[in-house]
């Protein structure tokens, strides 16, 4: 905690110091945000038929970033967090759990990066936020900071259907090998994003290959193996006043898991999903309203469940020592309420309620949830 608090500390001094240098010229960006959440657990019956206690939490989250445009194409930035250094999908911390009494809180680096843009190119390298399009966070939770590189090139295009076209691609080290590079646990990505007839309607096709992942995540897994996984995605605005959107998800991976004796039989070919998502209003200015229903049926290897979110239920790997969640194989409905106090302070009200596809065990699990998030933009 003491080289944290010591880094933290230099890297708020030097961005202070160009923030006071170059404030003419507006170099320096803050960013920083606050979270409170209330949260209840039901429901959450286990493999062997029992059901998990009922669990009532408090919870809070801190961030706080910034950015140094070195010059005009070229940007270096940070930004600190909250949270258990080894639970990279959850940055909220639970009021009272387990740090000592009143002890000092958990807080680490989530993004550190250098990033370049230039006629219609953008390339980055570090730890930075997931960069590829997409709607919601049941592929890839948007707490999980990849490390890598990342390239997109911009197309302009004037046309009565097609406005723009992203190309994007990356490489992100997941576990280092220490030898080759192709001995690394990676992953890439690939993605073509249009956006259609006015912006209204965007379409953005990827291909993820993830290469040696953990069946069991945090150096516990028993074996690694790979996935293929093609993504279909679109957005499209219904209606602009109100405001509507629709989202849809597809989910294929293409992998052949059936010489693959150490997944059993009944899991082979559990590699698709799907989600489907209706959004009405939005929350911009003191008064907006938000209401968002969204169903999903993602099946065991559509996804790697410890890159995803981790909100929908509270299944998790603890029974392995690790505490990332394991949100897939499961189909549910999560309904969200939403309302802005003003341009800097949303609340909002989520319900989570899921299924098990395939039981792990005797029993499908199944579990239950609901929250109050007050987020604060500082």
């Amino acid at each position: 905690m003491g080289k944290t608090t010591l880094i933290i500390g230099l890297l708020c001094y030097v961005l202070s110091v160009n923030a006071q240098t170059d404030t003419s010229s507006s170099k320096f960006t803050f960013t920083g945000d606050f979270r409170f959440r209330v949260e209840q657990d039901w429901d959450s019956k286990k493999t062997d038929g029992t059901f998990r206690d009922n669990r009532s939490r408090l919870r809070y989250r801190v961030r706080l970033g910034g950015s140094y445009n070195i010059n005009q194409w070229a940007t270096i930035g940070a930004r600190i967090r909250t949270g258990q250094p080894d639970k990279q999908q959850d940055p909220q911390l639970t009021l009272g759990d387990g740090y000592g009494e009143f002890n000092t809180l958990p807080i680490g680096f989530e993004k550190v990066f250098f990033e370049a843009k230039h006629k219609g190119f953008l390339i980055w390298a570090g730890k930075n936020t997931f960069p590829f399009e997409k709607s919601n966070e049941l592929f890839w939770s948007d707490n999980v900071y990849p490390e890598g590189f990342f390239l997109k090139k911009r197309f302009i295009i004037k046309s009565k259907f097609v406005n723009q076209l992203d190309l994007s691609g990356g490489h992100f080290i997941i576990n280092t090998s220490g030898n080759s590079f192709e001995n690394d646990s990676y992953f890439e990505g690939f993605q073509a994003s249009f956006s259609l007839f006015d912006s209204k309607l965007k379409v953005y096709p990827s291909f993820y290959y993830f290469k040696n992942i953990p069946n069991i995540p945090d150096g516990n897994a028993d074996f690694v193996f790979n996935y293929s996984i093609l993504h279909l995605g679109t957005k499209l605005k219904l209606l602009s006043k109100p405001n509507v959107n629709f989202e849809a998800d597809y989910y294929s991976n293409l992998e052949n898991y059936d010489s693959n004796d150490n997944i059993e039989s009944n899991f082979k070919n559990q590699k698709n999903g799907f989600v489907i998502g209706i959004t009405f209003g939005q929350l911009k200015t003191q008064g907006d309203w938000l209401f968002k229903v969204t169903y999903t049926n993602l099946e065991q290897y559509a996804a790697v469940d410890f890159f995803a979110q981790n909100d929908w239920a509270r299944w998790d790997y603890s029974s392995f020592d690790s505490p990332d969640g394991r949100l897939t194989n499961f189909k549910g409905i999560e309904l969200v309420g939403g309302y802005a106090l003003n341009q800097k302070m949303t609340l909002k009200m989520k319900w989570y309620f899921v299924d098990q596809l395939v039981p792990y065990g005797a029993f499908k699990e199944t579990g239950s949830r609901a929250r109050i998030d007050l987020d604060i933009k500082l």
